[in-house]
C-alpha cells in the first residue's frame, strides 16, 4: 500500500551538531518542526538534502523523507564563551529548489520552511497552492559564513510577492538587530508575523498590529529549538481554528514543555498539552 500524503511538509537541511566531546548529535529547525507535527498527532514529511553517511530513517522516525542526495550533510559547531555563542558551519548540503519537493505533496495542508543555512531556494515559496498555510522560520536567511565557516548576521530582504506568500513568520527577538520593527514592516505583506521572545511570551502582529502572549512558566532543561516548536505548533494550531490568538496560546504551551527536556526529547505529545490547556481554562 502506498504511503498517504503528509498533512505537514517540512523543508530545510537536517543538519548534524559537532559537540563539544567530538560527537555528532541530530539537529536542525526541520528536526524539531517534524517531531512537533508527528506528536501532535499530524503526518508529516520531509524535504531535504544531505550526505551519504546521514539515516534520515533514524533520525526522524515516523516521518516520510524525500531526500536529495548531496555530497556532504550540513554541520553546525555552536562554542559558548561567558554567555555569548560563536556559531560555524562545517560543510553545507545542496540548496533545496521546487522541482525536489514531489508534486502530490505540494497540496499539504501545511507547509513549514526551517531554514538554517540559506538553503531554501526562491522557487519553493511560489510552489504552493494558495490554499496551503506556508509558516516560515527565517533564521538561516540571516545567516552568512567566511571562509573558516564562522557565521555572522546579513540582513534578508524577501521580495513583497515572498512575504505575501507567508502565512506565519516566526522569528526570535535575538535573530535580528530590531525585530519588532522588521515585523511590522514585514506585516504589512505577511499574514501574521511572531517575535518570539524566550520566558517572555511571544508578540503577534497581524497586519502590523502587535499583540503580546505571556509565557507558561518552565523549568528549563535545554532550549533548543523551542522556536522551531513554537512555530510547528503555531501553524498547526492556526490550521485547526483559523484563530492566531488559539495559535499563540498552544505554541506557547507546547514549547515551554519542550524546553523542560533534552532536544527532541523534551517536545510533549499532544494529550499533554491539551490537559494543561483545559485545566489553564
Amino acid at each position: 500500500m502506498s504511503e498517504q500524503i503528509p498533512e505537514f511538509v517540512v523543508v530545510g537541511h537536517v543538519c548534524r551538531d559537532l559537540m563539544p566531546d567530538g560527537s555528532l548529535s541530530v539537529g536542525g529547525s526541520v528536526s524539531y518542526a517534524t517531531t512537533t507535527a508527528l506528536r501532535m498527532g499530524y503526518r508529516a514529511g520531509v524535504v531535504t538534502s544531505a550526505g551519504p553517511g546521514m539515516d534520515l530513517a533514524e533520525a526522524l522516525p515516523g516521518a516520510q523523507i524525500v531526500c536529495h542526495r548531496s555530497d556532504q550533510t550540513t554541520v553546525f559547531e555552536n562554542i559558548y564563551h561567558n554567555g555569548k555563542r560563536t556559531q560555524f558551519v562545517h560543510g553545507r548540503a545542496d540548496v533545496l529548489t521546487c522541482e525536489h519537493i514531489p508534486a502530490n505533496w505540494r497540496q499539504a495542508r501545511m507547509i513549514y520552511l526551517g531554514s538554517i543555512d540559506q538553503e531554501i531556494d526562491e522557487s519553493v515559496f511560489r510552489c504552493f497552492p494558495e490554499q496551503a498555510l506556508v509558516g516560515l522560520m527565517p533564521q538561516g536567511f540571516f545567516r552568512r559564513w567566511n571562509g573558516k565557516g564562522q557565521v555572522h548576521f546579513t540582513e534578508w530582504n524577501p521580495p513583497e510577492a515572498v512575504l505575501r506568500r507567508i502565512n506565519v513568520l516566526v522569528m526570535s527577538e535575538l535573530d535580528v538587530p530590531d525585530p519588532h520593527g522588521l515585523a511590522r514592516e514585514w506585516g504589512k505583506s505577511a499574514e501574521i508575523v511572531v517575535v518570539t521572545q524566550a520566558e517572555r511570551g511571544a508578540t503577534v502582529y497581524r497586519q502590523g498590529v502587535p499583540c503580546h502572549y505571556p509565557a507558561r512558566p518552565a523549568h528549563q532543561v535545554d532550549p533548543t529549538g523551542a522556536g522551531d516548536v513554537y512555530a510547528a505548533a503555531f501553524l498547526i494550531r492556526l490550521a485547526e481554528t483559523g484563530d492566531a490568538c488559539q495559535a499563540a496560546a498552544f505554541a506557547d504551551a507546547v514549547a515551554s514543555f519542550s524546553v523542560e527536556g533534552p532536544g527532541i526529547l523534551g517536545i510533549p505529545d499532544r494529550s499533554r498539552v491539551e490537559e494543561y490547556m483545559q485545566a489553564a481554562k
